[in-house]
């Protein structure tokens, strides 16, 4: 039995380059980079000069604009919690954002409702795409923020982000974008792109957990999100994470170096993977088939569970999932999903597919040979797929 994993957007393997970048900062040069003597004045060396390769790989003009975090979820949380902190005694309450984020948006903002600060969830229609309209009609005197996710993480599709962009510095409202899925796959640059603050992590390009980043455009008005020590210019309090910083620099340059290759590389296997699964009766790929990352295959099976068919396909050597790893646990359907129209059946019904360079065609031809299987297998056993079939027979007597 072949073992596939294709759970790239939940996290990636570390590199081999990547982590031969970090060892030396977790054996050697283990100082705090706060201290005078040398081996934490190497560390200290080693964050700056990661912060400047960063900067240039994200079109930062200012290197001092990269901020340091633990992840993807911290950055989102200090971006929409520390801007409207800061703006709130300006009168500015009202956040916009979509309906399909990832939680760590959408928790954040239910979060902030409760102290006062209103939200616009926009639509994303049946392709999961954000109208650059939609956010200039829903912009008001006092918002504060927008933020808008550069590529969905389930179902992978891409948004108009330089124009979402230039709505938002049109009207002298802040644009964030959640850009955790999106960099290493598409062409970054905040200033070309009106991006204004933006969050990622290594963890999805093959570097380490537990570090990621928030840009900040100078000028901007925001609160910390940590008291407590002056690290990261007083803004991030915390001995920094010096190891994942320069992991973090050395996975967002690989990525880089090999995005072209590698983009066309994975988009081949993409859309052989789903023109194979739509074969397959009553199956729709969810989200926009062009304007969606080189790595992410989302689709649906009416009449079963998208649980037992992670199930079946672990057994069978596949690990994918059926959405945000971040809520693998829960039985409810993709709030992703049902913000595209799909009814609570057939969103029940899904299963996510998400690749690295590191799968092959053999990968692909395995997986077209075993899903058709376990759907059907599980569509046999299945009442729901019953009352559909039942269903089409009457309809064709009428």
């Amino acid at each position: 039995m072949r073992n596939i994993y294709a759970d790239n957007s939940a996290t990636t393997a570390l590199s081999p380059v990547v982590l031969e970048k970090m060892m030396p900062y977790l054996t050697d040069f283990y100082g705090n980079p706060s201290s005078l003597y040398s081996i934490g004045g190497k560390a200290k060396e080693a964050i700056e000069k990661s912060r400047e390769n960063i900067a240039k790989n994200l079109g930062v003009k200012n290197p001092s604009e990269i901020f340091f975090t633990s992840g993807g979820s911290e950055s989102d949380n200090w971006a929409l919690k520390g801007v409207c902190r800061a703006l709130k005694s300006k009168g500015k309450k009202h956040i916009i954002t979509s309906k399909f984020e990832h939680h760590a948006i959408l928790h954040t903002c239910q979060s902030l409702e409760k102290e006062g600060f209103e939200v616009t969830y926009l639509d994303v229609y049946e392709n999961g795409i954000v109208h650059p309209e939609d956010v200039e009609n829903a912009i008001r005197d006092d918002t504060a923020i927008v933020s808008i996710m550069y590529a969905n993480n389930e179902i992978g599709t891409i948004q108009p982000i330089p124009e979402i962009g230039a709505v938002c510095k049109k009207h002298g409202v802040i644009f964030h974008t959640d850009a955790v899925q999106a960099a290493g796959y598409v062409k970054i640059n905040v200033e070309e792109q009106n991006i204004d603050m933006l969050s990622m992590t290594a963890h999805k390009i093959h570097g380490p957990k537990g570090c990621g980043l928030l840009y900040i455009r100078k000028g901007i008005k925001i609160d910390n999100l940590i008291d407590g020590g002056a690290q990261e210019r007083n803004r991030r309090a915390g001995t920094e994470n010096v190891a994942g910083i320069v992991g973090l620099d050395a996975a967002l340059q690989l990525a880089v170096d090999t995005m072209d290759e590698r983009c066309a590389k994975l988009i081949k296997m993409r859309d052989r993977l789903i023109d194979g699964l739509l074969k397959i009766e009553r199956s729709r790929i969810n989200g926009d088939r062009v304007h969606r990352l080189p790595c992410n295959v989302n689709m649906c099976f009416e009449g079963i569970e998208g649980e037992s068919l992670l199930l079946k396909l672990d057994l069978n050597g596949i690990s994918a999932s059926s959405g945000s790893a971040c809520t693998s646990g829960s039985l409810d359907p993709s709030h992703v999903l049902l913000a595209i129209g799909l009814p609570h059946e057939i969103a029940h019904g899904s299963m996510r597919l998400s690749f690295s360079a590191e799968n092959t065609e053999e990968d692909i031809d395995y997986i077209l040979e075993k899903v058709p299987q376990i759907v059907t297998y599980l569509r046999a056993m299945s009442p729901l797929w019953e009352a559909i079939k039942k269903r089409e027979a009457e309809e064709k007597v009428i």
